[in-house]
């Protein structure tokens, strides 16, 4: 096995002893919280080596094929989760929502072909990668209000009562996660404005409605309505949480289903 999957397997074995601690911690009502950031950045780290060691073998960033995909954005994904869980301590019962969605990309990952792929021309620019760190931003931001939702909907569900007991009361919560929506809605638009440039550069038109940027636009659309709807109407917390894993959900499903049914030249993975 060579020393980059060596590190990749290192990593995935930290944050997985990190998830299960942090939402046993929540469970049992305990705080073993530095434990738990220490052993997510140096997952991170040892996971950043591994990219670093991939990318420099194959001259290119990974983004080619589901298993690139996967692999920075789990790193992507815990990075943005673990700066959120050092600066606003609300988000760190989260991790009962957050690690088992990570750990699904994790399997994933596992079972995924680590072969090179084809780097196409049109992969050659900067506008790509620009798109690319907006969109990894975008759904990181919005993974961290999924766990703050998740808080509210597990509490009105009485599951793991003793360890959401001294959160914030659900109007606090609902409005945390709805800041994190706020950073993630900026982030998607940049996302799709930067990847239009790119198309134009890449193809030569700025708009083609090929299934990614359908469903792209689609998750904007969504997120769109939400933010509406909540300035509009008085939404109940676990309302507010609801609408939030839909969008999460149809983000999720651009990001890795699309590449898996698209034909087009823009399909996100090759």
């Amino acid at each position: 096995m060579s020393a980059e999957l060596q590190l990749l397997w290192l990593a995935l074995t930290l944050y997985t002893l990190a998830g299960s601690i942090a939402i046993g911690s929540v469970a049992l009502a305990k705080r073993p919280e530095r434990a738990i950031l220490a052993l997510i950045v140096f997952g991170l780290a040892v996971h950043a080596v591994s990219l670093g060691l991939r990318w420099g073998r194959l001259g290119h960033g990974p983004f080619i094929t589901m298993f690139e995909i996967l692999s920075s954005n789990v790193w992507s994904l815990l990075a943005i989760y673990a700066l959120a869980y050092w600066r606003v301590p609300a988000v760190r019962p989260a991790a009962m929502v957050v690690m088992p969605v990570l750990f699904i990309m994790m399997a994933w990952l596992l079972v995924t072909s680590p072969a090179a792929g084809h780097f196409p021309p049109t992969y050659r620019t900067v506008w790509l990668y620009i798109h690319l760190l907006f969109g990894k931003i975008f759904l990181g931001a919005v993974l961290v209000s999924v766990g703050v939702s998740g808080l509210i909907l597990l509490r009105r569900a009485g599951i793991g009562a003793a360890g959401l007991a001294r959160l914030p009361d659900d109007l606090r919560l609902e409005n945390l996660a709805c800041r994190f929506i706020m950073v993630g809605f900026i982030f998607e638009t940049l996302m799709l404005v930067a990847g239009a440039i790119w198309a134009q550069d890449a193809w030569g038109r700025f708009w083609a409605w090929d299934p990614l940027e359908t469903w792209a636009f689609a998750t904007w659309l969504l997120l769109a309505f939400f933010i509406h709807l909540r300035v509009t109407v008085k939404l109940e917390p676990r309302h507010s949480a609801a609408l939030i894993m839909a969008v999460f959900v149809l983000a999720f499903l651009t990001f890795f289903g699309v590449p898996f049914v698209s034909t087009a030249p823009h399909k996100g993975a090759v």
